[in-house]
């Protein structure tokens, strides 16, 4: 699903295995020790978020959860791919949270605008869907009662 919007690249291109995997090897080695800097959950997380598996997603969402509770000079950071992990596993409606909270902060934040226009195309496509599964089960609904309808009257 290419963009033509310059800056939501992050949304569109997944890191490789063996790129998530020198990430988490690095976040496991620091866990062993007991100590896991900032820096390096971040990287884990933000890794975790460009998968392309949804399970790897969630918890590079959770992780970043964590930092932004706990790290308030990461906020800002963790608010974009907070925003981009929801986006990525279809909950548009805590990726347009997280995004627009970045942008009442930062309003000429370019990435956050291409994906808030990323978003909304999300948005509008599920409501297509939507509509489209409604009227399905119109049409069906209309059939059945035709259906009972004719089978009354032969009688």
């Amino acid at each position: 699903m290419p963009t033509d919007l310059p800056y939501a690249a992050d949304a569109e291109v997944s890191l490789s295995y063996d790129e998530i995997e020198v990430l988490r090897l690095q976040y496991e080695k620091e866990l062993a020790q007991s100590h896991i800097t900032v820096q390096t959950k971040f990287n884990y997380a933000w890794g975790l978020v460009k998968s392309p598996v949804r399970e790897n997603q969630v918890e590079g969402v959770r992780l970043l959860q964590e930092i932004y509770r706990t790290e308030p000079s990461r906020r800002r950071e963790c608010l974009y791919y907070l925003a981009l992990g929801y986006y990525k596993m279809g909950n548009f409606t805590e990726a347009r949270s997280f995004n627009d909270l970045l942008l009442s902060r930062e309003p000429t934040n370019l990435q956050a605008q291409s994906l808030a226009s990323l978003i909304d195309k999300g948005v509008a496509r599920e409501g297509y869907v939507g509509m489209a599964l409604a009227g399905g089960v119109a049409a069906v609904g209309t059939l059945l009662i035709a259906g009972l309808i004719r089978r009354a009257a032969r009688k």
